[in-house]
């Protein structure tokens, strides 16, 4: 250990001296104070609060990420080309020994700069909170500047591909369907079918039912928050729709009815509700009545959501910071392993090109879904782009939600809690098992490099 941290040391005073640690410093402390003066909000302490804290941390998370990727491949590939590393490798130091160090090093670096940055925006959001009117800063203490847990109605997608797939048999026995239209018509029938599970109709009420789980038992005496989203085919005049929303144990005198609500499509809205209104074995029914002329959408994945207070905001930001090292461990990673076998040059473009896949994630899933590239070939079948890429789509794509399966800002940002099993499972996905993966890569590619090679290239 101590040989690793000697090189880690090492990766220390490179940084310094090149002064890269003391610019990416000044970069990220003056994005924090800059953006504020920047940024246009809908006037609401909460808005400009949310905002800050998604654009804050968004740059952060941007500077960092390049910074560490430049670094990583630079230092190591650079001392390879400039001959340095046979200094160090003539020592009685192993090649696993350097590229752990140099990982340790960049790693310990992203953490200081992290929580140098981290500080500066907490610091930020607490001074601007006390300086706000006091209904303000209730608003920002019950909504924003929390760790709020989320409840959601039962997962229907099991029921959804199961009618799913008996509509599309029954289809088949009448018509014949193969290669992508096959995967086309399955995609139709199930937007179909799921659409029962979102619609409201007009004069309709649809009921949900949430499941509070454990978290009942703390809940006692303390008001929920429904946050609500839905969509309409048609456009009103006014720009919103009536809504009328009654929660409560049906047929029984612990129920709450709204006043009628004026409510914009498209948008996250968000209200509070009395306490103690699910039933004893934790479960909330909340009903919507829809007056208006048109059908109305709440979609699956996010349209109905309890939240309910967990947690501090201080620990649940420190959480998100921590999954945001995790980031930054893994980008180490694979810019070591590029600079193991290619140039500094080459190592920095093919990291960078890794970093542009991981962020088309949502582009390869919706072709993995339609079963297909867009991409047309020349006859009726499948292309050939279709042939070869569809294949590698879905071998990448799950390494690609080992990453993207956690969000720590738009968490942040919306007051939820990031608990600390989801901290776990980051670092154990993205860092043990997918920086390990690619870091036994690194180390297996340095440790038969020939070295001796890059003198007689100068």
């Amino acid at each position: 250990m101590q040989k690793i941290l000697a090189i880690a040391w090492l990766t220390w005073k490179a940084a310094f001296r090149f002064r890269l640690f003391l610019v990416i410093a000044v970069l990220l402390l003056a994005a924090v104070v800059g953006l504020p003066l920047l940024l246009k909000d809908d006037g609401t302490a909460r808005g400009f609060t949310q905002i800050l804290i998604t654009y804050t941390l968004s740059v952060i998370t941007a500077l960092l990420g390049l910074s560490t990727l430049w670094l990583a491949c630079g230092t190591l590939a650079r001392d390879i080309e400039e001959c340095q590393i046979q200094v160090v490798a003539s020592k009685p130091v192993a090649r696993w020994q350097i590229w752990l160090g140099k990982w340790l090093g960049i790693v310990s670096l992203n953490a200081a700069l992290l929580a140098l940055s981290g500080a500066s925006v907490y610091g930020l959001l607490q001074w601007r909170a006390t300086r706000l009117p006091a209904a303000e800063q209730e608003v920002l203490r019950t909504q924003v500047l929390v760790a709020r847990g989320v409840a959601q109605p039962a997962d229907h997608n099991a029921d959804i591909d199961a009618q799913t797939e008996q509509l599309l048999q029954q289809r088949l026995k009448q018509t014949q369907i193969s290669g992508a239209d096959l995967a086309l018509a399955r995609q139709q029938l199930r937007e179909q079918v799921k659409a029962a599970y979102q619609l409201v109709p007009s004069g309709y009420t649809r009921e949900w039912q949430i499941d509070l789980g454990f978290a009942k038992n703390f809940l006692h005496g303390r008001p929920l928050q429904l946050r609500v989203k839905f969509n309409t085919a048609q456009n009103n005049p006014s720009g919103t729709f009536i809504g009328l929303w009654q929660v409560g144990e049906p047929g029984t005198a612990n129920v709450w009815r709204s006043e009628p609500m004026s409510l914009s499509p498209d948008t996250y809205h968000e209200f509070e509700i009395p306490a103690d209104l699910f039933n004893n074995q934790g479960v909330l029914t909340i009903a919507f009545l829809n007056p208006n002329n048109t059908t109305m959408l709440f979609p699956i994945e996010d349209g109905m959501e309890v939240l309910y207070p967990q947690s501090s905001f201080t620990l649940n930001f420190a959480r998100g910071l921590g999954i945001l090292f995790c980031w930054m461990a893994l980008l180490a990673a694979i810019g070591l392993t590029s600079a193991s076998f290619l140039s500094f040059p080459v190592a920095t473009f093919f990291s960078l090109a890794v970093l542009v896949v991981v962020f088309s994630g949502g582009t390869l899933a919706n072709a993995v879904a339609s079963g297909t590239t867009g991409i047309v070939g020349q006859s009726t079948g499948p292309s050939l782009a279709d042939m070869v890429l569809l294949p590698l789509y879905r071998v990448i794509l799950p390494l690609i939600n080992l990453v993207q399966d956690f969000s720590p800002i738009d968490s942040l940002s919306t007051g939820r809690a990031i608990p600390w099993s989801e901290l776990g499972a980051a670092f154990g996905q993205i860092v043990l098992l997918l920086g390990g993966v690619i870091s036994a890569m690194g180390i297996g590619l340095f440790a038969r490099r020939e070295l001796a090679t890059a003198q007689g290239n100068q």
